[in-house]
């Protein structure tokens, strides 16, 4: 029998447990796993091993080199790459890796941003290896490299990536949790998990188009455009039938995947033309944290391949819905308890309950904090505009749950309500399950029946900083929780009290309606729910005080640390705004404005033309577009160079908070300015003479 493609390449670039227990001697596989579970310190002995197995599978393979591959505050992934030749001879070439290389990497820490933790003279930082993510294998141009997944920081101890937060925050959940379950008699559960599956939304345009387009290949969105005749009103796009060369780049793609051990389960058709969306199965946080960054690399890589480009930012194009990373985030004990698994009967199910109420405290207490973690300037244009959740953190628990809830609260506690059976009204058709809750795709923090999905991240950013926030504040309250039910003298008693009283103090979090409505908006407001309306104003939260003791009592982020994710933060944002305002004042003036003049020139010959043939002809046609046309011409003149004004100007402001909020506030309210008279002019300049690739080339035409 043939062997599917799936069983054939799933997992071959990859050096997973399988091939390490076919690989290594027994006795140090024995340990290797030893050490992985205890998590202790890997001997060097043992690394020395582990090492010289990983380096003769990689030369097996074809590789020549190896790096640590990681992920610093950029916000994408890092390399740099080392031959596995050996200075040990002169006459052949020796190939060596030793364990102190596999452990350990030193990349130039001053040259990434550190938020100003490291001085530009002070260079060194290391790269240590992260043994629960597998070393994989990429090909490309440069030949077979052997990537080993590591954690960055800096000379002193300070973590300069996001891998190295979201590793101690799942250590502090799995501690807490740990704690909460030895209370409910569970002394085999050793430690907890939290299990994430990110969904990547993306969008597809023709290369040669995309490379006509200087802001697509500067910022990543389209800084210019009216909208096409048709976008997404008809809702033909959504599940539609995939085009034969998207479908040709998705296959390609799902196979670059599976190598690497991914497990790219989904793929469909998104909301707005040209966009689409593939969702994996659920691994561990950190695994599905290089899981995601693998997939937007290779997702760009595939597309070139097809002579596709592949837009991930939030917002590529106006007028139709963006990009997002819907985070589907759980909790399962070592022994394979989903603790967020409510069961048949939850109202009955105490320890569902507990952990439910710690995510409904944790959220309710930290709201600015999940808002700065889904926070960046491509995600600004999507939070609160009908396409994407609002920026107002609420929490979606479902009806049979809001009403064990509601419940709880009264203190008369005695039903869940069930699903039912779905009548379709066609007797050929089976009669359904349906579930006993509805969703909620306007909810930000929604319960999907054994998982939240916080469906606020942008498509570009990694998944790290979302679940090293939700695993931290999560495992903040647990702790206290631990720590009040094993001071009770009656663990029963108190843990139905201490839900009652979580629930009844933080329920205002709770809300299942429609939170694109303005009558949401101004609800939450009564209820005293934070409305934080950019990333820019998210920032400074995670510098209180508050936000501080939170993550040093959890051994996640030192003040330090977070000061310098502050900073790095402001800066992303300032010089994401300058970049865009500089691609926008290029643009305007050596394409659009010299395109239009050639066409407004174009109509006063033909004006004059006309008239000198037949005085007596009616040329109004031609005098009104020019009049317009002349009158948008000077309004984008105008504002192009109000926009060189106060980009200039923005450069003298203090870096940090000050220059972010004059982008955000001044440069960004030029940018649109200009933009404005551009667009109305792109309805009105013949196509021949526009200089640029139209909405309607860019999504209809792939």
């Amino acid at each position: 029998m043939e062997t599917n493609v799936i069983e054939q390449v799933f997992g071959k670039d990859v050096f997973n447990d399988d091939v390490m227990q076919a690989k290594l001697p027994k006795d140090v596989y024995k340990s290797w796993k030893k050490t992985l579970e205890s998590g202790a310190d890997l001997d060097l002995d043992i690394a020395n091993v582990v090492a010289h197995a990983m380096k003769e599978w990689a030369l097996e393979h074809g590789a020549t080199h190896y790096t640590h591959w990681f992920q610093p505050l950029t916000g994408v992934t890092a390399e740099k790459h080392d031959s596995f030749l050996s200075p040990a001879s002169n006459s052949k070439p020796v190939l060596e890796f030793s364990g102190k290389e596999l452990i350990k990497g030193e990349p130039d820490a001053s040259s990434f941003p550190s938020g100003g933790l490291r001085a530009t003279f002070e260079a060194r930082g290391y790269t240590a290896w992260d043994c629960t993510s597998p070393a994989f294998l990429q090909e490309d141009a440069a030949g077979v490299t052997l990537c080993i997944p590591t954690a960055f920081c800096s000379y002193t101890g300070e973590a300069l990536d996001k891998k190295t937060p979201l590793l101690r925050s799942m250590e502090a959940i799995s501690k807490q949790a740990v704690r909460i379950m030895k209370l409910f008699g569970y002394d085999d559960v050793k430690k907890v998990a939290c299990s994430v599956g990110p969904e990547q939304e993306y969008f597809l345009v023709d290369r040669d188009k995309y490379l006509q387009r200087k802001d697509l290949i500067f910022s990543g969105r389209t800084l210019f455009g009216a909208p096409a005749p048709k976008g997404q009103e008809l809702d033909d796009h959504y599940f539609g039938a995939i085009k034969e060369r998207v479908a040709s780049f998705m296959k390609d793609l799902n196979e670059e995947l599976w190598k690497l051990g991914i497990l790219s389960k989904t793929q469909h058709n998104e909301v707005a033309p040209a966009q689409h969306e593939m969702a994996p199965i659920f691994t561990t946080a950190n695994i599905s944290t290089d899981h995601n960054q693998l997939v937007m690399e290779i997702m760009k890589k595939v597309a070139k391949r097809h002579n596709l480009e592949c837009l991930l930012h939030e917002k590529p194009f106006a007028g139709v819905n963006g990009s997002g990373k819907h985070n589907n985030w759980s909790i399962v004990t070592d022994t394979g308890i989903n603790l967020l698994d409510p069961g048949k009967n939850p109202h009955t199910n105490t320890k569902f309950l507990l952990f439910l109420a710690a995510v409904i405290k944790a959220v309710d207490e930290n709201a600015e904090l999940l808002r700065l973690s889904a926070s960046n300037p491509g995600n600004d244009h999507r939070l609160g505009a009908n396409e994407a959740p609002p920026a107002i953190i609420s929490i979606f628990l479902g009806e049979q749950l809001e009403d064990i809830i509601e419940q709880i609260v009264k203190g008369d506690v005695s039903s869940s309500i069930q699903g039912s059976k779905l009548d379709t009204g066609v007797h050929v058709l089976p009669v359904l399950k349906k579930d006993a809750t509805d969703r909620n795709r306007t909810s930000p923090f929604a319960f999907t029946g054994n998982k939240f999905e916080f469906r606020m991240l942008g498509s570009s950013m990694s998944i790290a900083g979302a679940n090293f926030t939700l695993n931290s504040i999560v495992a903040d309250v647990l702790q206290d929780f631990a720590d009040e039910l094993e001071a009770a003298d009656n663990f029963d008693t108190a843990v139905k009290e201490l839900i009652k009283k979580t629930v009844t103090e933080h329920q205002k979090v709770i809300f299942n309606g429609d939170g694109y409505s303005d009558e949401w908006i101004a609800e939450a407001e009564k209820r005293g729910l934070p409305n934080v309306k950019s990333m820019v104003e998210a920032v400074p939260y995670l510098t209180k005080e508050k936000t501080v003791k939170l993550f040093e009592r959890q051994n996640v982020l030192t003040k330090a640390e977070l000061e310098s994710r502050a900073e790095i933060n402001y800066e992303t944002y300032s010089k994401t705004i300058n970049i865009e305002a500089k691609t926008m004042i290029d643009m305007a003036g050596k394409q659009y404005i010299p395109a239009v003049i050639e066409y407004v020139t174009s109509l006063a010959d033909s004006i004059n033309s006309v008239t000198a043939a037949c005085a007596a002809a009616d040329v109004s046609v031609q005098t009104e577009l020019l009049t317009k046309c002349s009158s948008l011409l000077a309004a984008a003149q105008k504002a192009l160079l109000h926009l060189e004004d106060v980009t200039e100007e923005a450069a003298t402001k203090e870096e940090g908070q000050e220059q972010a909020t004059f982008f955000k506030d001044v440069v960004f309210a030029a940018m649109n300015e200009l933009r404005a008279p551009i667009d109305e002019l792109e309805m009105i300049v013949d196509q021949d003479f526009w200089p640029v690739p139209t909405y309607g080339d860019l999504l209809f035409e792939v």
